[in-house]
């Protein structure tokens, strides 16, 4: 009988303190489950985003500029000893006053040296006169160096005048010869100076 009471006892005081016990734990709805995973998975994206490495922007390059290739430049050309030029036109209704003398022109032939006598180098027109045999006339151009001559032998005979200028910044001069013919077929000499042009025969 005491050992029924005794269980008895334990019985209750047993229950007392489960009834007088911590409170049991509460459970989570599955809404809040869903809000808190919400909220981390948010936690988690902008931590990774944190940790990423920012763009770092590509230092600019030097624009190309075009340069361009180097140009050959043409050398001057010597001037030729001989060359066919216009000169002064001698005026007065004369046919052959901007004419050309041919390269070969018609009629007996003889031939003219033009001596250049100066220190400078100079330019000289010389003018065939209209020819009574066959028509021939016109100007020739001639570049010629200092202390030098150049040699005509495809001239024919007939009357001649000369003009010649200097072409040096160092010297200006302009000097002719008078009208000079020639009868035969030697050679006929027109001297330049700074002067004058001086006709000498043969």
């Amino acid at each position: 009988m005491r050992l029924f009471k005794s269980i008895l006892i334990i019985c209750i005081i047993s229950t007392l303190l489960s009834a007088c016990g911590a409170p049991p734990v509460p459970t989570i709805s599955a809404a809040d489950v869903q809000l808190t995973a919400v909220a981390a998975a948010q936690t988690m994206v902008v931590q990774t985003q944190a940790a990423m490495p920012t763009a770092t922007p590509i230092p600019p390059t030097d624009t190309p500029t075009f340069t361009p290739l180097p140009t050959e430049t043409p050398i001057a050309l010597p001037t030729l000893e001989v060359t066919s030029t216009t000169a002064p036109a001698a005026g007065g209704g004369d046919p052959c006053a901007n004419r050309v003398l041919a390269a070969s022109p018609q009629g007996k032939r003889t031939s003219i040296r033009i001596a250049n006598t100066t220190k400078y180098p100079v330019t000289v027109s010389l003018y065939l006169n209209e020819t009574a045999s066959h028509g021939e006339c016109g100007y020739r151009g001639y570049n010629i160096a200092k202390n030098s001559d150049v040699v005509i032998g495809d001239l024919v005979l007939g009357c001649y005048n000369i003009w010649a200028w200097s072409t040096s910044p160092k010297a200006s001069f302009n000097v002719a010869s008078g009208t000079s013919c020639i009868n035969n077929s030697d050679k006929w000499t027109f001297e330049i100076t700074q002067s004058t042009i001086r006709f000498i025969g043969p």
